[in-house]
């Protein structure tokens, strides 16, 4: 049985909406175990990226609880909570923060350097990193000279480097066309799988669903729907389901 590394107990985010409570996370509950790289699907105003910003630590919640590595976000103060994000969790924006003035190596290799692990070897695996997202002529490229694709990849990079337990993805593929957004996710996948991560990707999407693990379908700021098998993940990466 692998290692529960993210859970998700009977959460609940209400915002005021007109005067009116909303539940944009509703009752929600799941696991992701180590090496699992899960889907988070659903149409626009599900709730998906509110999820993904509380499991983050970027937004706290109403109720219920949320815990990374064992460790309950609840509990944690901001500066617990900073520290838990810097060191166990990845993330990746729908828009990329890459840091302008830093080239693309330097971006991947800030994390190491907030977590003062920048030394020969890390900076050995940023490069290794980025050459296998396909950005080996790039390393020294600022944010203004690379496309949105390739900085979105950077961005990837950014959020694998320093080993978190979790990470997560915002629509990684957003700006990606076709051909390299497979790709990506492809790798992603991989490098999940490999390290024995935590991953979930929110994507609008459904064709990259057939690399990963477990697919959650929201609406209404529900899980509705759960793919767990094959047969069931290549049908809605296909629009069957």
């Amino acid at each position: 049985m692998k290692e529960i590394v993210l859970e998700v107990r009977d959460l609940v985010k209400t915002f005021i909406l007109d005067g009116a409570p909303l539940n944009a996370v509703d009752h929600v509950s799941f696991q992701v175990h180590s090496g699992e790289f899960v889907a988070l699907v659903g149409p626009s105003g599900s709730g998906k990226t509110t999820l993904l910003s509380i499991l983050a630590a970027l937004l706290t919640q109403s109720s219920g609880e949320v815990f990374i590595d064992g460790q309950q976000l609840s509990a944690m103060g901001e500066s617990e909570r900073v520290k838990l994000r810097r060191s166990r969790i990845g993330f990746t924006f729908q828009s990329n923060n890459l840091i302008p003035y830093l080239t693309a190596q330097e971006n991947v290799e800030f994390m190491l350097r907030l977590n003062g692990t920048l030394g020969k070897v890390n900076r050995l695996r940023a490069e290794e990193l980025l050459a296998r997202l396909g950005l080996e002529d790039r390393l020294r490229s600022l944010p203004a000279q690379m496309s949105g694709g390739q900085q979105q990849r950077v961005a990837i990079a950014r959020a694998l480097i320093h080993n978190p337990a979790v990470v997560l993805a915002d629509e990684p593929t957003a700006s990606l066309d076709t051909e390299r957004a497979f790709q990506v996710v492809q790798t992603f996948a991989a490098l999940i799988h490999e390290n024995q991560r935590a991953g979930i990707m929110v994507t609008h999407d459904l064709r990259m669903c057939k690399y990963v693990d477990r697919v959650l379908q929201m609406r209404d700021g529900k899980l509705v729907n759960e793919c767990k098998t094959r047969i069931e993940i290549e049908a809605l990466a296909r629009g069957e389901h």
